[in-house]
């Protein structure tokens, strides 16, 4: 396999098998970490996955045979390829795996019969019980001579030791007494491999649910598309997705899922984005409309304009990021892994410790042994590898149902500490379309004159205000201007030339910082304005002898319907609400007064670099995680300076890529979903592993101490890893809260106080 320059880093991602516990992935990962040009290495156990950041000299080989020389095998994931969707009643492995344990199973009981007062020939205990172990148990011996290759230990050691010392006592019991029946413990040795096998299979089965999501959103991706000839029009012919470009039009009749990532430049209909925005109701499409790869069409034909394909479309984003975090390790795992560094050789210990004791102390032979089986057996620790990566899977699969891409484990579980999330105002708790309210020529100036020249500077600008302006001279007499050389200027405005004059558009800050003269009465005018809750702008000629302001410019917008009920629903979680903006002062405490977002809270007219202080000086007065949650560019700075930040993906790209948490539909309510799924997730990795610790703190000592039967010991260890992984899947029944966000959604929006 070829690999690029050196210079660029690379993720790389290995299919793993053969891992049965933590301490086989702190093997894994430490064999990763030793190759040359390996930067970090995180393996999950619960989907069998090693993701790779590394140089690119560093080849997939070189990483392959380092997982081999640990005594595991492994495969490249390519890119693109799709996670495996069969279901696990379809999957022949998974199915021989459950043929197995029933075989075991019914070779096994007869084993049994010695314990309810029976007589079984001690020669076909040993046929039986040395199929079972050797034949159903043989995988637990490659694992553990892996393991002692590698000179590590993990599960199939321990299992392996354990019940080979019980199957070898009872052959030394049968020969010491010439083959005639005697107390043999070939039913320990049996069952112990019947009762982990099972319990893997169980594990195996509860882990693939909580795949179910990425399988979800596989299921979502069409395999054709029907394409309209370049040639000719009139003509569709039915392609391969992969065969589908970047400008192609695509036909998409009703009923039928969209292929690709596009803009409706034909017909209208309704589009159900729900597996993908998580929005219950179809949404409508017309000309002009995007369309996302894997959505619904309704009732119309459409004819899209193909702009993204393959790797590149938001379907694929979402499933590569909702696979992210289902690798990542959340960083209460690193607690795991330092224990499961000495678990296995502890274990050991702790078994040897017990045989000796038990012989000090008079015991038989038998006894001794069978106490250090129990140990052995009791302490296998598949279930502490389990219980981190199996509550992430469940918690990142149940919020990308909801809409909530979340790109990390550490932000999933960070979220669980947020006492504060500052908002951005505009497109995340209003609409973000906002109109213009009001235009007032200076003293001396048109009207209509100065709003062309208005329209004409905002033409170059693809900003929410710049539309609403181009929009009200579009719909009046005012005459058309052409600008040219348009430049933005960060956090002030943008200024063009009309002709041979030079117009700039911006707040009030810049008409202070460029001295221009306000004119009473539109100073006066702009602070009633203001004062309504509307944003005021300034349109300003910049002439050499002194800047002159021709015109003031009023923006108003609409507070989302459901952004009180999110803010309310915060409030109610202990989390607090605080409004960063760089709007006027006036503006933002109108909304925040609409809201219910305290004074105190308000931050007005911040530049990008200000959001990024006020969040610095939230997290510096808060005891607990701060949060930002914003749509445009300017909130990036922000976004990257919070703990955690959430996007809105119906804004820009940048501040998507800020963002550890992206909302796939603008609800702001979906900020406080995302923090009670973080919640609930973060409780059950508490539980899993406060369980799987117990199993083992509780048990280990019993089993020392001869309170633990070796059957009773594997039962007890298979059951742990069943409950750590079934208590995990309980997040997949996470529901939304209804009651005043649905009421607020069905309702009118809540508008600014006039």
């Amino acid at each position: 396999m070829s690999t690029a320059s050196s210079e660029n880093p690379r993720t790389a991602e290995l299919a793993v098998s053969g891992m049965t516990c933590a301490s086989c992935v702190m093997r894994v990962e430490k064999v990763l970490r030793r190759v040359p040009g390996v930067e970090s290495v995180a393996v999950n156990l619960a989907t069998e996955k090693a993701t790779i950041h590394a140089s690119a000299a560093v080849s997939d080989e070189q990483l392959v045979a380092a997982v081999a020389k640990a005594g595991y095998e492994a495969a490249p994931i390519l890119p693109d390829a799709p996670p495996a969707d069969a279901s696990a009643a379809a999957s022949p492995a998974f199915d021989r795996e459950l043929a197995a344990v029933f075989a075991s199973a019914l070779l096994t009981l007869p084993l049994l019969a010695p314990m309810f007062g029976l007589e079984l020939n001690p020669w076909l205990q040993l046929a039986l019980a040395s199929v079972v172990q050797f034949g159903f148990g043989a995988r637990f011996y490659v694992g553990g001579y892996r393991a002692v290759r590698a000179f590590a230990g993990n599960m199939d050691l321990l299992v392996a030791l354990g019940t080979s010392a019980a199957w070898g006592l009872s052959v030394y019991q049968m020969f010491a007494h010439g083959g005639m029946t005697a107390h043999l413990f070939f039913e320990a040795s049996a069952v112990v491999i019947t009762l982990v096998r099972f319990g893997k299979w169980l594990e195996t089965r509860a882990r693939r649910q909580t795949t179910d999501a990425i399988r979800a959103l596989n299921a979502l991706r069409p395999t054709t598309a029907r394409v309209r000839d370049r040639h000719d029009p009139s003509r569709e012919r039915e392609v391969a997705l992969a065969d589908v470009r970047i400008g192609d039009i695509v036909v998409v009749r009703p009923g039928e899922r969209v292929p690709v990532d596009g803009i409706v430049r034909e017909g209208r209909t309704h589009i159900d984005e729900s597996l993908i925005t998580g929005e219950s109701l179809p949404v409508a499409k017309e000309a002009g409309a995007r369309t996302t790869g894997g959505s619904i069409n309704g009732e119309g034909v459409i004819a899209v304009e193909t702009t993204a394909t393959g790797a590149e479309t938001t379907l694929a984003r979402i499933i590569r990021l909702v696979e992210s975090a289902q690798a990542e390790k959340a960083p209460i795992q690193r607690l795991v892994d330092r224990v499961s560094a000495v678990f296995v050789p502890a274990i050991l210990a702790i078994a040897v410790v017990t045989l000796a004791g038990w012989l000090l102390h008079g015991a038989s032979a038998e006894t001794a042994l069978l106490n250090a089986v129990a140990v052995l057996v009791i302490a296998c620790p598949c279930a502490l590898g389990l219980a981190t990566p199996t509550a992430i899977m469940a918690g990142t699969g149940v919020a990308a149902r909801q809409g909530i891409l979340i790109k990390d484990a550490q932000a999933l579980e960070q979220a669980h500490a947020i006492r504060v999330v500052a908002f951005d105002k505009t497109g995340t708790l209003t609409v973000g379309r906002p109109s213009l309210v009001a235009f007032e020529a200076a003293p001396g100036q048109e009207r209509a004159h100065v709003l062309g020249l208005a329209a004409a500077v905002q033409r170059m600008s693809e900003h929410p205000l710049a539309k609403a302006v181009v929009a009200a001279a579009g719909a009046t007499d005012a005459p058309r201007f052409d600008a040219s050389a348009a430049r933005a200027v960060a956090g002030r405005g943008v200024e063009a030339s009309v002709g041979a004059r030079r117009i700039a558009i911006g707040s009030g800050r810049w008409v202070a910082e460029l001295a221009a003269d306000v004119p009473a009465p539109l100073a006066a005018r702009a602070r009633e304005l203001e004062a309504q809750g509307n944003t005021v702008s300034w349109l300003i000629e910049q002439i050499d002898g002194g800047n002159a302001v021709l015109a003031l410019l009023a923006f108003g917008d609409t507070i989302k319907p459901t952004a009180r009920a999110a803010i309310e629903r915060l409030a109610g979680m202990g989390v607090k609400s605080a409004l960063v903006t760089g709007d006027n002062a006036g503006s933002a405490q109108a909304v925040a007064r609409a809201l219910g977002i305290p004074a105190d809270l308000v931050f007005a007219q911040t530049l990008p670099d200000d959001k990024a202080r006020v969040v610095a000086q939230l997290k510096a007065s808060t005891k607990g995680v701060v949060a930002m949650a914003g749509d445009g560019i300017n909130d990036a700075p922000a976004l990257a300076a919070a703990d955690i930040g959430i996007a809105m993906a119906s804004g820009t790209d940048v501040a998507i890529e800020a963002a550890g948490i992206t909302l796939m539909r603008g609800d702001p309510v979906l900020v406080a979903d995302a923090i009670d799924i973080s919640r609930r997730t973060y409780r059950k990795i508490q539980q899993n592993l406060f369980w799987a610790f117990v199993y083992n703190l509780i048990g280990i000592p019993l089993a020392a101490f001869g309170l633990l039967d070796p059957m009773f010991a594997g039962a007890a260890m298979a059951f742990s890893s069943v409950s750590v992984v079934t208590n995990a899947l309980l997040l997949r029944t996470w529901r939304a809260q209804a009651g005043a966000v649905e009421d607020a959604r069905a309702g009118k929006p809540i508008t600014r106080p006039a």
